[in-house]
């Protein structure tokens, strides 16, 4: 994972991959749209995958289900009704026969009375889905997303393969996948990205990535560098704003670094953490916000940009706004902004963010809770947002040059 403590950063390996955030032809077949019941309202799903995630935690729970036509299109083979009493442990032990034990690499499990539907589609992990005790990271990930999002619709895979990518990119109603895990160092070598680039490319979906919690430039980090992801950094959001010093260089968006996300081994608990990973997560749920903004002001009541129901790539799928992925990331790009090296605190381990090419720093800027209106609104056509200055556009498409060339 990306992730970074408080005072000591700390990588993880797993076969050789670093957490980032703990430190043809044409179908002429019918299209069959699913009936929406209006009352659940407009939408998003958003794709974590990661290391696990704690179903039993409260910041999951959804006092309601949802609704059957949504649990088919994610292809739900079972549920898991959980345990509401005890520690998490007692809750793990009494519901370990009837869930944990039976799930397979094929299933995929909604828990009814939470946002969660999860899936394992590799082999060999302890417990299928479940964030177990050596783990942690993939609940911090996607109390990330919900912080951002409260109402998204959580789609988790567990998983750092091309399979997990693919689990999420073949699932129609899949909006946005988030992923925080890569090379450590951003060394260049292969990782997901021909599964990120199904995904976006052929798939429509948008996908984030985060980059290494080194100073590394992001460009060839095989899950933050390739042109169709949006590669994230991190800034110090809560403190003086300025770039974190220990997160990647010229990507394409800076998000919070350090936020309060929830434990994997209780029900209720959080903690503090940094990193890459979780700034990560945050800027997925910040666009998952935006799409459900949308759809909801032209009746758009479906996920995901498929054509299997008849979206065609557009993520807003609506006569009068279609929106598709280019047009989202035009608007963030746009939104975005860099904080004044005024702020800078010599003590805080940051780096000022220079006045001379802060693109080489945070790419495009920052992107928090304040891009959302903004973005909104250029998107909605109710208002424009300004240019960039011409410096900044000319950097960011040499990034995007650069990032073409490497890989393609």
């Amino acid at each position: 994972m990306r992730d970074t403590a408080k005072v000591v950063m700390m990588a993880l390996l797993m076969a050789s991959v670093s957490l980032a955030g703990c430190f043809g032809e044409e179908s002429t077949e019918e299209v069959e749209i699913p009936v929406v019941e209006e009352v659940f309202g407009a939408y998003s799903v958003v794709a974590p995958i990661d290391t696990g995630i704690n179903v039993y935690h409260d910041r999951f729970r959804l006092n309601e289900t949802y609704p059957d036509w949504l649990l088919e299109g994610l292809g739900v083979t079972m549920s898991c009704n959980l345990t509401q009493n005890g520690t998490w442990q007692e809750r793990y032990e009494a519901d370990r026969e009837t869930c944990w034990d039976v799930i397979t690499s094929t299933d995929i499990v909604y828990f009814p009375g939470t946002r969660i539907i999860g899936t394992t589609p590799d082999d060999g992990t302890d417990i299928p889905i479940l964030d177990d005790p050596a783990d942690g990271h993939g609940t911090a990930v996607t109390g990330a997303v919900l912080d951002a999002n409260p109402n998204a619709v959580i789609f988790f895979v567990e998983g750092f393969s091309d399979a997990a990518v693919l689990a999420a990119a073949n699932q129609p109603l899949v909006d946005i996948i988030t992923t925080s895990f890569g090379p450590i160092g951003s060394i260049p070598v292969p990782g997901i990205e021909d599964a990120t680039k199904v995904a976006v490319v052929d798939y429509k979906k948008i996908h984030t990535g985060a980059s290494d919690n080194t100073p590394s430039p992001a460009v060839q980090d095989s899950t933050a560098g390739p042109p169709w992801s949006i590669g994230v950094s991190g800034y110090a959001e809560e403190g003086d704003d300025q770039k974190e010093t220990m997160s990647g260089s010229y990507p394409d968006m800076a998000a919070d670094w350090t936020q309060v996300l929830p434990n994997h081994d209780d029900t209720t608990g959080y903690h503090e953490t940094s990193g890459t990973s979780f700034a990560t997560p945050r800027t997925a749920g910040i666009l998952s916000l935006i799409i459900t903004m949308l759809r909801n002001d032209t009746g758009d009541m479906l996920s995901g940009a498929s054509e299997e129901y008849g979206r065609n790539g557009l993520l807003v799928n609506s006569s009068e706004l279609p929106i598709t992925n280019a047009d989202i990331r035009y608007a963030l790009n746009q939104s975005a902004w860099y904080p004044t090296f005024t702020t800078w605190d010599p003590t805080s381990g940051t780096t000022p963010v220079s006045p001379l090419a802060p693109c080489t720093q945070l790419g495009w800027g920052v992107v928090n809770m304040s891009n959302v209106m903004p973005m909104y609104n250029h998107l909605s056509g109710t208002e424009e947002i300004p240019g960039r200055p011409a410096d900044v556009v000319a950097c960011m498409n040499a990034n995007q040059d650069i990032r073409e060339a490497y890989w393609t």
